[in-house]
C-alpha cells in the first residue's frame, strides 16, 4: 500500500516571518493526521526556519531545486550536501517552471535525480505535457520520454525513494484541472514506463502525485483513484486552512 503524499510548493512566496506565521496556524490543523505524508517546500531562504519549526511535527521539509554537484563555483546554486546539512529531506526536481524559465532539461533532471538518491534526499521528479502537446495527442510520447531520460543509468534497486509528480503544464496556475480520468490515465502511462525500465515491483511501489490547480474541492476526487498517490499543491498551499483542507479531503478516500 503506497502512503499518500501531499506536498506544498510555495514557489517564490513567503518571507521567513510569513512562513513562521503559516506554520503556527497550520500545525494544529493537521496534528491528528496519520494517513498522509506531508511535505512543505518553501523558498531557499526559509528552509532552515521551516526545518527547525517542523522538527517535532509530523511534517517533512523539502527544497524546490538543487544543483547535482556537492560543491563548486556555481553562483546562486544550492548543493545536496547543503540541503541535508540543514535537515531537508525532500527535493523537487524538474518542475515545469524550472524547465520553462531556467533551462531545466530532461538531462539535468537525470543528473539531479542521481545526486538526490546518492545524498539520501527523497526526489519528487516533475513531468508533464504542454497544452499543444496534449491537443496533438502527444501526452504519452512526452511522458514516456521524460520518465525514460530521468531514470537513465540508475540502478532500479536504488529507486525506492522515488516520487513522480505528474503536472500537466496547461493546468498549472491556470485554474484548469485535469479531470480525474485524464489524470489517472497519465499516471497509468507513467507507471507503465517505470515498469518497463525498472520492473513491476519498483513501478508498483512508486508514488505518483498529481499537480495542477489542486484545490480543496477537487483533492478528494483526484486522490481517490488507484494510481494517484497524492498531490503537489501550488497556490492553494499558501493558505494554512486551504492546504489543511486539501489534506483532509485527500485522506478521506
Amino acid at each position: 500500500m503506497r502512503k499518500l503524499l501531499i506536498a506544498a510548493n510555495w514557489k517564490m512566496y513567503k518571507t521567513p516571518a510569513e512562513s513562521a506565521a503559516f506554520l503556527t496556524n497550520f500545525f494544529p490543523l493537521v496534528k491528528d493526521n496519520t494517513t498522509a505524508e506531508i511535505v512543505l517546500c518553501p523558498a531557499m531562504p526559509c528552509l532552515p526556519a521551516v526545518v527547525e519549526a517542523a522538527r517535532d511535527e509530523s511534517v517533512s521539509v523539502g527544497a524546490q531545486n538543487m544543483h547535482w554537484l556537492s560543491e563548486g563555483a556555481y553562483t546562486g546554486e544550492t548543493s545536496p550536501t547543503m540541503l541535508t546539512a540543514i535537515g531537508a529531506t525532500h527535493v523537487l526536481i524538474g518542475h515545469s517552471e524550472r524547465r520553462q524559465y531556467f533551462n531545466e532539461t530532461d538531462t539535468t533532471v537525470n543528473l539531479k535525480l542521481k545526486s538526490a538518491l546518492v545524498h539520501s534526499l527523497i526526489p519528487i521528479v516533475c513531468v508533464g505535457e504542454h497544452l499543444n502537446e496534449r491537443e496533438r495527442n502527444l501526452t504519452a510520447d512526452v511522458l514516456n520520454l521524460q520518465v525514460s531520460v530521468a531514470l537513465e543509468g540508475i540502478d532500479p534497486a536504488s529507486l525506492g525513494p522515488l516520487v513522480i509528480a505528474y503536472e500537466p503544464v496547461w493546468a498549472i496556475g491556470t485554474g484548469r484541472t485535469a479531470t480525474p480520468e485524464i489524470a489517472e490515465g497519465a499516471h497509468k502511462i507513467i507507471r507503465a514506463r517505470i515498469a518497463s525500465i525498472a520492473g513491476s515491483d519498483v513501478a508498483n511501489a512508486t508514488r505518483i502525485l498529481y499537480g495542477g490547480s489542486v484545490k480543496p474541492d477537487n483533492a478528494g476526487k483526484l486522490c481517490c483513484l488507484g494510481d494517484i498517490d497524492g498531490a503537489l499543491v501550488g497556490g492553494a498551499s499558501l493558505d494554512p486552512a486551504s492546504f489543511a483542507q486539501i489534506i483532509a479531503n485527500a485522506t478521506s478516500r
